[in-house]
Parts: C-alpha cells; sequence; structure tokens
C-alpha cells in the first residue's frame, strides 16, 4: 500500500476518542477516515475538525465509508462480535480493544469465523504486550538466563472504578490485561483460577468486592497471582514479578518520575492508564498500521481474545463460588501466519518492533489539519475512574 491507511474507528466514548487523536497526531502512515457513535455530538467531538473524516451513528455505514481500508473497534465490549463479523464480511483488518468479545462463546464465533477466511484479520488490542518493560521481561523469560518461571507476583490499581462497575468486571474488565500478560508471558495456557475475597475497602462503593486476590494455575505448572485494586485512592499502578529457578525480575515499581526538594522526596503516581501505557498504545496502533499496509496483521489474535474470555469466565465462577474452578477452552481451530498461511503461532515470540515513524512525544506536532499540539502531560479533568 502505497498511500495512507484509511482507519474508521469504532466507537467516541475515551478510548475511541484517544485513538482519533493518536492516529491523526501521533500515528503515521494512516488517517481517519470514519467515526462511528450512537451520539453523533460525541462522535463529532472527537473529530475536533480533522479534515475529511465522515461521521456517523451506525458501525457498519462508517465501515463502508468512502476511503475505508481497515478498522479500530473501541466501542463498548457488548458490541465488538457484530462489529468484528462486519469488517470480516468486507475483508477489512481490524484492531479490535479488548474484551475481543465480553463472553466466551461469542468470542468462539469469532475464532472460527476468522478460520473460516483465507486470512487472519483481527487483531486484539492487549497492549501491554508493546510496553517497553513488559518486553524487556519477556525477552529476559525467552532467554532463559532465569531459569524456568516458577510465579508471577502482579499488582494493578485504579484510583476509583467508574459508577456502573460490578464486583465480576475486577475479573472480566480489570484481570483481563493480566490474564493475557501471563499467557504471553509464560507461554502457557491458564487452566484454572481461585478467588480470595478479603474484606472490602472503606473506599470501595457498597456492595463492591474489592478488592481481590485472583489465582491462576497454568499448564506447565506456574502460579500466577493478581491483586486487583479499583478503589485504591491514590494512583494508577501496575506491577509484574516473575519468579524463576535461577533468579526474579520486577517491572512497573518505577515507572515515574522522583522530585526531592526541601528534604523531601515525593513520587509522582501516574493517576490514569492513559498516562501509565500512553508509548505502549502509540506501539501498539503504529505497528498495526504499518503491519496493515504491508497486507499482514501481527500481535495478540483472536484466539487470544477468546482465551481471556474463558479465563475471566472461570474467575466470574471462581467469585461466586470461592471454590478452585477450572478453564474450559475448546479445542484450537488451525492457525495461520499473518499472511494466512498455516504455521506455528507466534505467542512465544518477541513483538516486531514499530516503524520509527512514531511521532516524538516530547516536542510539538502539526496534525493533518494544520494544527499544532503540544504534548499530553497530564490527566483529563474528571477522567481518572476510567478502567483500562
Amino acid at each position: 500500500m502505497s498511500g495512507l491507511l484509511g482507519v474508521a474507528v469504532l466507537g467516541a466514548g475515551h478510548m475511541g476518542a484517544d485513538h482519533v487523536r493518536r492516529l491523526d497526531r501521533v500515528v503515521s502512515g494512516a488517517r481517519v477516515a470514519a467515526v462511528a457513535d450512537p451520539d453523533p455530538e460525541r462522535a463529532e467531538e472527537a473529530v475536533g475538525g480533522i479534515e475529511k473524516v465522515t461521521v456517523h451513528t451506525e458501525a457498519e455505514a462508517a465501515l463502508d465509508a468512502p476511503g475505508v481500508d481497515a478498522v479500530l473497534v473501541a466501542s463498548p465490549g457488548k458490541a465488538h462480535e457484530e462489529a468484528l463479523l462486519a469488517a470480516f464480511a468486507r475483508g477489512l483488518p481490524v484492531l479490535c480493544e479488548k474484551p475481543m468479545v465480553p463472553d466466551s462463546a461469542g468470542a468462539l464465533r469469532v475464532v472460527e469465523a476468522e478460520a473460516r477466511l483465507d486470512r487472519r484479520l483481527a487483531q486484539i488490542g492487549f497492549m501491554r504486550r508493546y510496553d517497553t518493560e513488559y518486553r524487556r521481561l519477556k525477552s529476559l523469560l525467552d532467554g532463559g538466563r532465569l531459569g524456568r518461571p516458577l510465579m508471577l507476583h502482579c499488582v494493578h490499581r485504579n484510583v476509583s472504578s467508574p459508577p456502573h462497575f460490578t464486583s465480576s468486571m475486577l475479573v472480566t474488565s480489570s484481570v483481563s490485561h493480566e490474564i493475557d500478560a501471563a499467557r504471553w508471558l509464560l507461554g502457557q495456557e491458564l487452566s484454572a483460577v481461585t478467588v480470595v475475597r478479603p474484606r472490602p475497602s472503606a473506599g470501595a462503593p457498597e456492595g463492591l468486592l474489592d478488592p481481590q486476590l485472583v489465582l491462576f494455575e497454568t499448564e506447565g505448572g506456574a502460579v500466577v497471582d493478581v491483586e486487583i485494586f479499583v478503589n485504591c485512592g491514590f494512583g494508577y499502578e501496575v506491577r509484574c514479578e516473575a519468579v524463576c529457578e535461577a533468579g526474579s525480575a520486577r517491572i512497573g515499581q518505577a515507572h515515574t518520575m522522583v522530585v526531592t526538594s526541601a528534604g523531601d522526596a515525593r513520587e509522582e503516581v501516574p493517576q490514569d492508564y492513559l498516562v501509565r501505557f500512553a508509548d505502549a498504545y502509540d506501539r501498539q496502533v503504529q505497528s498495526w498500521v504499518d503491519a496493515t499496509r504491508r497486507g499482514r496483521v501481527t500481535g495478540p489474535g483472536s484466539w487470544d481474545g477468546y482465551a481471556a474470555a474463558a479465563v475471566a469466565e472461570a474467575g466470574v465462577r471462581a467469585l461466586e463460588t470461592g471454590a478452585r474452578t477450572p478453564v474450559e477452552l475448546a479445542p484450537r481451530p488451525p492457525r495461520r501466519h499473518s499472511c494466512g498461511n498455516k504455521g506455528p503461532p507466534n505467542r512465544g515470540t518477541t513483538m516486531p518492533t514499530p516503524s520509527a515513524s512514531v511521532k516524538s512525544r516530547s516536542a510539538p506536532t502539526t496534525c493533518r489539519s494544520g494544527r499544532v499540539h503540544r504534548p499530553r502531560t497530564g490527566v483529563t479533568a474528571g477522567r481518572r475512574w476510567h478502567m483500562p
């Protein structure tokens, strides 16, 4: 492909609007061709004057808009299955935010629909695979220097949860990132889940079981524990430590600035996932654009989206029953390389490095509409509750 990749963005909420901004101001080789959202005013606000973008209230209208070559799905999870199948029917490559589909039955339908095609079309938005620290940890574990991984200790904390958040969503919405990260880092499927429920925090809304300790077992005999605390009140934190036979490695501890003055040291804590993982989102979308323009699809695929949904469902059952719950996975359809040929999975490989065309975050940039933009340094007021 010699020209810019025309992308239809489905969903203009917090995540969708940020992807519109990213495609227009940060990522090279692509442009926003269409935006769809049931709220036309919200869609217009997300577009913000970008030229030659059509705005729609229906997803399929955006897919059929002139100049659309690919799709980025950032709508609510319940709309993802229909959007993915519509994109498949049109032969459009898709980057779909997690969850691919909230329930495992719907996710499996997507896997099976893609398997019936002659090529892979879907990449799922597990952006931690593109985070610098996670990629370094993945490379270290794959290299074998520390021996066989025995355990992963994970921490996932948010300032506060949105009003609609339920106890099960701590697993299905938040811990889904750790589910994929564990599968990717260890190269193993998760085979069982146990959820331990301490006394809820006084800072949690009434009735919300927060925090939780989620324990996963893998098919290879490793154990993964996740502290999920979505109303910690002080910041957004994500950490992971791999304990291996010959050593350990920890990431996420110092992903911030420390200010020292007047005999005191103060560490800044990010308040939002779009700050902590901003570079990972940029790399993810740039890598997707680069691969799509070459006629390929890389990164986590539809099976990864299905596996995350199936493990999360087992986690919800474990939360409700208090019992250790096995994970039930359907047989995996034959896998293909991103070019469409059958071949081995790429789950154990390192993510490809995106092109150097990601624009610098440390200097002002000029978008295609001619506006000059400064790099974002903070969090949009009133949006700290959004959950990654």
